[in-house]
């Protein structure tokens, strides 16, 4: 938790500003693929993954160490041999579970937040899962366990073959010779995004591009088929909390209403998009039927509406990093605050997303984020141990409690009011 907290710490502002950096080379050149709206929601959808992360909400069935333990066959010396093996295996794991994640309908709710973006660039990288919970397919590493690799350099690799798959996530990047035959480009990744018919569900591989095309699920991206990206059953918000739930709650609500006892049952594992015959004609749900003619999810956006989200962004990240600097500190946060100041963070996102979605409720959230936070203060003295540093700080904070409620009103009501005048 701490450990990957202080990665993390580094991390994030590296991504930031090669997201940042994609932005301004696209503008550069006349070739802008970021939708700062999209970009925005990408962003904190990968502030909610990492928080979920660094506060380990997430359990294993039958670890990698108990693989270990019953199926070792072998040792592998340590060195780089061990580490290579290390690296091949979670990729071939990587591969099935991606496959899985695109093929089974309970299985899809855990992964469609990373292709719920209608643009493809460095930012959509980061949206990845909050609603993965329990990990039940590591038996996919017994080829590890079977060479002995040590858990302790699974787990180093891992952060590594993880962070290694962001760089792809880009249209700014064409055909790349002979490595098109090993590794996954931006090509491959392109085509992976895309939900033309002749892309969909191909190139699962997440470095390795030779997986594919051993198990013949590999496409090449064709000049006459510009991908699209997306889903064929658009998300339509900014909010990636809501997104993470959004199959979940079609697969729960077509369960409830399904006349079939067994269509209740068999709903969950069968193919992604399955419905039950009735329910889909009782209650049909959108979907893109063509590719090459659709309208991407839009709301409207001022440049000063925008700067305002900036602004709220960069708070949250020194809220977020602050977080991840203390983690493990008692006298600051430590158990069981961290919890409480992970789902404060959940609830800033949640907020957030909710005045870019120009939706009514907006500013109830936004008065809960600020109440919930001055309430820390309150109950604490300070934010989260803050008077250690400064005790400015959590003045600081109140101010800035105050005035985030005070800007998310005048926003609300003067959106609300140009909708009104539109009508």
């Amino acid at each position: 938790m701490e450990t990957y907290g202080k990665i993390l710490l580094i991390a994030m502002p590296i991504f930031f500003l090669l997201v940042i950096f994609e932005k301004w080379y696209g503008w550069r050149k006349g070739n802008d693929t970021v939708n700062t709206m999209d970009m925005l929601s990408s962003l904190l959808s990968g502030v909610t993954n990492v928080t979920k992360d660094v506060l380990g909400l997430s359990i294993f069935i039958l670890g990698y160490e108990w693989y270990l333990q019953h199926f070792n066959i072998i040792q592998i010396k340590a060195g780089w041999l061990v580490y290579l093996v290390a690296f091949i295996s979670l990729d071939f794991t990587g591969y099935w579970v991606h496959r899985i994640d695109h093929k089974i309908n309970f299985f899809w709710n855990s992964h469609i937040i990373h292709h719920s973006s209608e643009e493809f660039n460095l930012a959509c990288a980061l949206r990845q899962s909050i609603s993965s919970f329990v990990k039940i397919f590591s038996f996919f590493l017994l080829p590890a366990a079977l060479l002995g690799v040590p858990s302790i350099v699974i787990a180093t690799i891992a952060p590594i073959h993880l962070f290694a798959q962001f760089w792809y996530h880009t249209q700014h990047i064409n055909n790349m010779g002979f490595l098109e035959h090993i590794i996954v480009t931006p090509s491959h990744h392109r085509v992976h995004h895309a939900f033309n018919e002749k892309y969909l569900d191909k190139n699962f591989g997440q470095i390795f591009i030779f997986w594919d095309k051993l198990f013949g699920t590999f496409q090449k991206e064709l000049v006459d088929i510009p991908p699209a990206y997306g889903i064929t059953r658009p998300v339509q918000t900014w909010n990636p909390i809501k997104i993470n739930f959004q199959h979940l709650w079609l697969l729960i609500t077509d369960a409830w209403r399904a006349s079939d006892f067994l269509d209740k049952f068999r709903i969950w594992f069968m193919p992604t998009g399955w419905r039950p015959k009735d329910v889909k004609e009782k209650f049909p749900v959108y979907k893109i039927m063509n590719a090459t003619n659709f309208n991407k999810y839009t709301t409207s956006a001022s440049p000063r509406f925008i700067s305002w989200i900036w602004i709220q962004l960069v708070v949250l990240l020194l809220l977020v990093s602050y977080f991840f600097s203390n983690i493990a500190l008692i006298k600051r946060i430590g158990v069981p605050y961290i919890y409480w100041y992970g789902a404060f963070i959940f609830i800033f996102v949640y907020a957030l997303t909710e005045l870019m979605d120009e939706n009514k409720y907006a500013l109830v959230w936004e008065a809960l984020k600020c109440t919930i936070g001055l309430a820390f203060i309150y109950t604490m003295g300070n934010w989260f141990g803050s008077d250690s540093f400064s005790v400015l700080l959590k003045y600081i904070v109140i101010f800035y409690f105050i005035i985030s409620l005070s800007i998310t009103y005048y926003l609300s009501k003067n959106r609300k009011r140009a909708s009104i005048a539109n009508v």
